[in-house]
């Protein structure tokens, strides 16, 4: 899919959660910090996340500028809290690398947020973007049907609440196939 160097290459390169909102202007830092509030885990996700035994790593491609990674990017920043041990994320501004963004194309387009799990060598595990099923399945029952919402009105927060459990669930997904995968069971001896 990626290579291996590459991604490395660029992991190396992101910036964690705090540094990369730290680069947007006051006025997308706003609504950064204001939605972090609500990204915050259940108690039953930290567990889950906690658990894992195999180091992921998450490099996000993303704007500080873009709606749609306000709305989900912290959701990553508490996944890493709740294990950094085990996941460590990073994040790149889009524009910055159009080397990476220009791989990860969704619908023909550099669109964002895109994140890249990958094991704790660097291989590609999957690519998630730019939406996660329940923000689709939430901005098309609002735009398919007779009323489109307002720009940058709130999320409603069962939204919040099934987007926070997508991205759990990619995590989880990418953690099964490590502790799954023959390569990383001959290493660990497991």
């Amino acid at each position: 899919m990626i290579a291996t160097e590459l991604l490395d290459r660029k992991f190396a390169q992101g910036l964690n959660y705090e540094a990369y909102v730290a680069t947007a202007k006051p006025e997308h830092r706003e609504n950064w910090d204001r939605f972090d509030e609500r990204a915050a885990l259940t108690q039953a996700q930290r567990e889950l996340v906690a658990s894992f035994t195999r180091p992921l790593n998450a490099l996000a491609v993303s704007g500080t500028w873009c709606g749609d990674c306000v709305q989900q990017m912290p959701f990553l920043r508490h996944i890493e809290g709740a294990n950094p041990g085990a996941v460590r994320c990073r994040f790149l501004d889009r524009d910055a690398h159009p080397d990476l963004a220009g791989l990860l194309h969704v619908c023909d387009g550099m669109r964002v947020p895109v994140v890249v799990l990958m094991n704790e060598e660097m291989d590609f595990l999957a690519a998630v973007g730019d939406r996660t099923l329940s923000r689709y399945r939430a901005l098309a029952s609002r735009q398919l049907g007779g009323a489109c919402p307002l720009p940058g009105a709130p999320l409603p927060e069962d939204e919040v609440a099934s987007t926070r459990q997508d991205w759990v669930d990619q995590f989880e997904r990418a953690h099964l196939m490590c502790r799954l995968s023959t390569k990383l069971r001959q290493k660990h001896g497991d």
